[in-house]
């Protein structure tokens, strides 16, 4: 099983997860043009696609879905919230009700050789979701877009090979940036997004042996950096309640508008 950031941030997301016989992406927040640009990187194209998972409604989560699904009829996985949300966005042009297919939170669901479990997450959508997905006994997440974690958070991300989370936020930079204060707000509420330090408190609470990779992701473009995220988060996995260091683990962020190494769960 690979796993794959096409790219990741506040501007836009679009994240590659497959096997040698199935090929998906999460989320379609940037322009068909670089979600092709990033499928060639990993030699595939388009018709290669078996589906599309989609995390919540906003724009940079879905912005690209539209020309990508018109052009390969590809069919869409999301909550029941959420393709309501999706059909009444009208930037998308004419997305065909068909293509798209209801999940529920915690019931499983197939797609070829892959196992995929959404699982609730805190964020302001219509009914946002992460996803849990396996092949065999291997086992991966991308989970962004939480504004807090809970026990449920911590035993949905537990025995994983592979994770890519949110590290959205340096909480001193928005404090200071210039964003208006009921954005702000939002941002740090519980619906908003996961801190650097708080990717790292949420880390330490799942790693174990045969965790292999870990990818940093949604950084804000305003309020963070990858320094800053990757020490941050670095400093609490070193520093929590656990026995591991951060030198344990492969630890990576995923950049915004370039792919990421491909990581291949052994």
């Amino acid at each position: 099983m690979r796993l794959c950031s096409i790219a990741s941030g506040s501007s836009g997301n679009c994240i590659y997860v497959g096997s040698e016989a199935t090929h998906l992406l999460i989320d379609v927040g940037i322009s068909g043009k670089k979600v092709e640009s990033g499928l060639q990187d990993l030699d595939l194209t388009g018709r290669d696609i078996d589906g599309v998972l989609i995390t919540h409604e906003h724009a940079d989560h879905i912005s690209g879905l539209g020309v990508l699904i018109r052009k390969y009829h590809l069919p869409v996985y999301a909550t029941r919230g959420t393709i309501g949300e999706i059909l009444r966005y009208g930037s998308l042009g004419d997305v065909d009700p068909d293509l798209f297919r209801e999940v529920k939170a915690d019931q499983k669901f197939v797609i070829k050789d892959l196992t995929v479990n959404p699982m609730r997450v805190s964020h302001d959508a219509a009914d946002p979701v992460a996803y849990r997905i396996s092949y065999g006994k291997k086992k991966l997440a991308v989970c962004t877009d939480l504004g807090v974690f809970n026990d449920y958070t911590v035993e949905c991300l537990k025995d994983l090979d592979a994770l890519l989370l949110e590290a959205n936020h340096d909480v001193h930079m928005l404090e200071a940036g210039t964003y208006p204060y009921v954005l702000k707000r939002r941002i740090l509420g519980d619906k908003g997004h996961l801190s650097n330090e708080n990717s790292g408190r949420l880390l330490s609470r799942i790693v174990h042996d045969n965790l292999q990779t870990i990818i940093l992701g949604h950084l804000s473009k305003e309020n963070n950096l990858p320094e800053l995220a990757y020490e941050a988060v670095r400093m609490e996995i070193t520093m929590g309640d656990n026995p591991y260091n951060a030198g344990d683990f492969r630890l990576m962020v995923a950049k915004r508008d370039v792919i990421s190494p491909v990581v291949d769960i052994a």
